[in-house]
Order: structure tokens, then sequence, then C-alpha cells
């Protein structure tokens, strides 16, 4: 029987599940990564990494900056943010990470500086994204 996150979060207090998809490379590897959520402990801080469900699929994409009523959110290999995220669209938040038997410090300085820097470097990493696709458009 297929179970539900809500409910795995409810009754184990945590997730532990490999990833899917490549909207949060290079921070995770598709299919490749294992990540452990937990249940959201109050507001979410900016650069925290969010599990949300939008429709009937679940994400898991980076907090980019905290509002008044909600977050705006991204993944960091995505070029657009998604606006309107409330604390009911919050699952958990990404707590551990390990690649293969390795856990990355989500904690240490090297994690931080990446963040940040890839954070920064969004508007460079949007208009060389947008590039590739009209020089790809052209192409055909």
């Amino acid at each position: 029987m297929k179970h539900k996150i809500e409910e795995i979060l409810q009754k184990e207090g945590c997730l532990v599940t490999t990833t899917a998809g490549v909207s949060m490379y290079p921070m995770l590897r598709n299919r490749r990564d294992t990540v452990v959520v937990r249940p959201a402990a109050g507001r979410l801080k900016k650069y925290d990494v969010a599990l949300y469900k939008r429709g009937e699929s679940y994400v898991l994409h980076r907090v980019v900056k905290v509002l008044p009523d909600g977050y705006v959110i991204c993944g960091d290999n995505c070029l657009n943010r998604e606006y309107n995220i409330t604390e009911e669209n919050i699952l958990g938040v990404l707590t551990e990470c390990y690649r293969g038997e390795k856990k990355l410090n989500l904690e240490g300085w090297p994690y931080r500086i990446y963040v940040r820097l890839w954070c920064a470097a969004y508007p460079l990493r949007y208009g060389w994204k947008k590039v590739r696709m009209m020089a790809g458009r052209r192409r055909k």
C-alpha cells in the first residue's frame, strides 16, 4: 500500500527517501542522494530546503525569500520561482542529506557559502539558461 508522505511524516516523525528529478542539482543528484525530511518546527528561514505539495506532486525546493504570509521558493536548477507558498503547503524541511554513505554537513561553512553564492548567482544563471534556450530554438 502506498502511504502518503504526510502520513509518514506524522506517524514516523521523518521521511527518508532517495531524490528524484534534477530541480535541485547540483546539491541533490537524481536518484543518487538520500534525504531526511522532518516536519518543520515553526517558520522556515531563507535557504531552508522545504518539502511542499504542489497539486498532487511533492516538491523539494529552496526558500529564497520569506514573506509575512508565505515564501518564495525555487529549485537550485530551476528558472521559475514559485510564489504564494504558504505554511499550509509546507510538509517538512530537509534536515540531512547523504551522498552514498557520506553525510553532507548542512550546518557547515562550505554548505552555507555554496547556498549564498548559488542564490546570489541566480540572475546570471537565469540569463545564461535563457540565452541557451533561445540559441537552441534558432538552430531548429
